[in-house]
């Protein structure tokens, strides 16, 4: 690499904390400089590249078309200079691990199992970001995801977690006397489903149901979802091992079941994860473990 060729890095550094803060000033309190010494070195940038990077906005600033494109990069290279340096002094092992999930696969299957977590690693911090967006995993952000999907996520280092039957689950007091013997029954009735996905109209689709008029269907945060299906305000679609429990009691009734539509995976960037991260990872996959029945031929009678 010909050195001479990049910017400074002070430069940088100013530019990419104003694309962070939105403004010279917060940049400039960031850093501990004045504001128009924070202006002074984008302005150099700019004129080192031959480009407008920031325009002023009313009282903030906003970035160029060149500018978001340089800041993205910037952002993941500081990252992952942060990374480094951490990894050197050791400070990466007290970083909490940041997880991203669905609100649905937190709320049905890891929250309920979360403090045993706690009790087997108590110094160990855990930063749970349940969203339905798909969020990028950089150097010095999210450390792994969890995501539902055929597991192909091209560039990052994917391990089965869960791979599940797929239900569709319904309140016994919302089907009633309803004949469900045909699926296309369900094109009657009213449907919810997590914000972002459309996994209603694929799993349609994958059985030929045609519809031939709108579908009843509520999109809301997954974390609201099974609340709504037990009161009885509509079906869903969900992996058994969360409803299965009230399937069995007969809370809930199983209207279709299907398998190999996808499973859970853990996804983290390729190369070597934090100890930290390698804790979480290694508990999640014992948790989802199959647990094994006790041997009754071994069993002595009383």
């Amino acid at each position: 690499m010909n050195w001479a060729d990049v910017p400074s890095l002070n430069s940088l550094r100013a530019f990419a904390i104003v694309a962070e803060t939105g403004s010279y000033s917060r940049a400039g309190t960031r850093l501990n400089v004045s504001h128009a010494a924070i202006s002074q070195q984008v302005k150099a940038l700019e004129v080192r590249l031959g480009m407008t990077l920031v325009i002023r906005e009313g009282r903030g600033t906003k970035l160029t078309d060149e500018g978001a494109a340089l800041a993205l990069h910037l952002a993941r290279g500081f990252a992952s200079i942060r990374e480094g340096v951490e990894a050197l002094t050791g400070a990466d092992t007290t970083r909490p691990v940041q997880v991203t999930m669905s609100p649905a696969f937190a709320v049905s299957w890891l929250m309920p199992r979360i403090m045993d977590f706690q009790r087997q690693h108590p110094g160990l911090t855990l930063m749970l970001n349940p969203t339905g967006a798909v969020i990028d995993l950089v150097p010095g952000g999210i450390d792994m995801a969890i995501r539902f999907g055929d597991g192909d996520w091209p560039g990052m280092a994917v391990t089965p977690l869960l791979l599940p039957d797929m239900v569709v689950v319904a309140a016994r007091k919302l089907i009633g006397t309803k004949d469900i013997t045909s699926r296309a029954i369900l094109i009657e009735m009213p449907w919810l489903q997590d914000l972002g996905t459309n996994e209603v109209a694929e799993w349609m689709e994958r059985h030929g149901i045609n519809l031939d008029r709108p579908l009843m269907i509520t999109h809301m945060p997954g974390n609201l979802i099974m609340e709504a299906v037990r009161r009885g305000d509509g079906l869903t679609y969900t992996a058994r091992c969360f409803v299965d429990k009230e399937i069995q009691s007969g809370q809930l009734v199983e209207l279709s079941s299907e398998s190999d539509a996808g499973g859970y995976y853990i996804v983290t960037r390729p190369g070597v994860l934090r100890t930290p991260v390698l804790a979480f990872a290694k508990w999640l996959k014992h948790q989802a473990a199959p647990k094994a029945s006790p041997d009754k031929s071994q069993t002595k009678s009383r």
